[in-house]
């Protein structure tokens, strides 16, 4: 079995998801980690000169991040695809409710466990646009101190808390920011920390997010628990064996989409036309051709957490497709196809990880259970290829504060890097695997 440094590994993943508190700051993280490797940043509005051999990435929205390393003579793309957001609650434009406190006006960014937002140190994070003499500008905000805090009823006032509680995002989840004194003063508050004039800020998309830091627990050191692990620890991994890859016959293509917990139907998210628009391009200079023969020899690894066996409700998942932390991959798969597995994408999958010594698992949901969604489906009605769901074991999906095995973030590294490292090339009999 192959040796990794795990605690590193997670403590690294770690470090990301804290200077990642919204999507804008995760691609920024990303966008670093291409470019201290000598990655070049292309913009759409520009023509594209690309290289032999170099490696560039492109941003969309500030929110999504597509990065591959060119080749001329490819045979398809080897793509892994994740996604920068996570669920919680956003900004609305007017931000301050006003009275006898003075309280951030929010709505659900997606479908958060409601509970666990309460009675914990929240901030502000995202971006605000500027006005500026060339004309505006958009500035990453990050509020880095306890600022916000949703406080529960107590007992007293409502006896049945514990016996099941349904929250009103318009009354019970409104994080408190000061008392009547702080009328007027949360844009104020925001220009003082971009060291700007608030009459300059022209728009904002800001969030609140959980200030709990990650870490590493357990009798063992064996889990690790942060926010938005679902979908950053994917996102980190993915990257991670994108920039460890060595070149194969596909062009390796590492996407990170923004608004897969709101659907993706924006045009930064798997729905849109981002990744259907960067492979053309880099197909132009060949012809349209080149692009429908490379699609027919691709491969579409979709990558996002998967529910663990919780250990004090086994009944909630599969008879036999249970899921455990620390013991690897999981492959998910689903009749209805919420995610894209079938037995072709299966054995490429389990091919990869015999390769490289993956350990994998296999996930359903409870035939009587309604499961989730992913971008899998989404981003393959815009480009046409062979594609897998997979995942990394996790629980808690969709609190404020998640947790996962320390081991498996170093799985997902591995098989990302076998998969841009690989080939999947359509031919008479089927497939041939590299």
């Amino acid at each position: 079995m192959k040796q990794y440094d795990h605690l590193n590994i997670s403590k690294e993943l770690i470090e990301f998801i804290d200077r990642s508190p919204s999507s804008f700051h995760a691609v920024k993280e990303l966008g670093a980690m291409l470019e201290e490797q000598g990655y070049t940043r292309l913009f759409e509005g520009d023509g594209w000169d690309l290289e032999e051999g170099k490696g560039y990435y492109v941003t969309r929205n500030g929110s999504s991040i597509i990065a591959f390393r060119y080749k001329k003579d490819f045979e398809g793309f080897s793509i892994a695809a994740s996604h920068s957001d996570y669920p919680c609650f956003k900004i609305k434009d007017k931000g301050e409710l006003c009275g006898e406190f003075v309280r951030l006006n929010t709505e659900k960014y997606g479908g958060m466990i409601c509970s666990t937002w309460l009675d914990r140190p929240l901030s502000v994070a995202g971006r605000v646009i500027v006005k500026t003499e060339q004309g505006i500008e958009s500035m990453l905000l990050d509020i880095d101190r306890d600022l916000l805090l949703i406080p529960s009823v107590a007992i007293h006032m409502n006896r049945a808390s514990n016996d099941g509680m349904k929250y009103n995002p318009a009354v019970d989840t409104v994080p408190l920011f000061g008392g009547k004194e702080s009328k007027g003063t949360f844009y104020a508050l925001i220009a003082k920390e971009l060291g700007i004039k608030e009459e300059e800020i022209l728009g904002t998309d800001l969030f609140v997010y959980a200030r709990q830091k990650g870490c590493v627990w357990g009798s063992e050191g064996q889990y690790v628990s942060s926010r938005a692990l679902d979908d950053l620890q994917c996102a980190f991994a993915s990257m991670k064996g994108f920039l460890e890859a060595g070149q194969g016959k596909s062009l390796p293509v590492c996407a990170v989409f923004d608004n897969e917990e709101v659907g993706s139907s924006t045009r930064q998210g798997a729905a849109s036309t981002f990744l259907y628009d960067l492979l053309h391009r880099i197909c132009a200079g060949q012809g349209e051709e080149c692009y429908y023969k490379a699609l027919a020899s691709s491969f579409l690894l979709s990558c996002d957490n998967a529910h663990a066996l919780h250990p004090n409700h086994p009944e909630y998942a599969d008879a036999e497709n249970k899921v455990r932390l620390n013991e690897g991959i999981v492959i998910k798969f689903n009749a209805g196809q919420k995610y894209t597995t079938d037995g072709i994408s299966e054995a490429y999958v389990k091919y990869l990880c015999a390769k490289e010594g993956v350990p994998f698992q296999s996930y359903a949901n409870r035939s009587d259970m309604a499961g989730g969604s992913t971008l899998g489906n989404i981003a393959t009605t815009r480009v046409s290829v062979c594609s897998a769901d997979v995942g990394l074991p996790q629980l808690a999906m969709h609190s404020a504060y998640e947790s996962a095995g320390l081991k498996d973030t170093a799985y997902m590294i591995d098989l990302c890097k076998a998969l841009f490292e690989g080939s999947f090339k359509e031919c008479k009999r089927g497939y041939e695997l590299i």
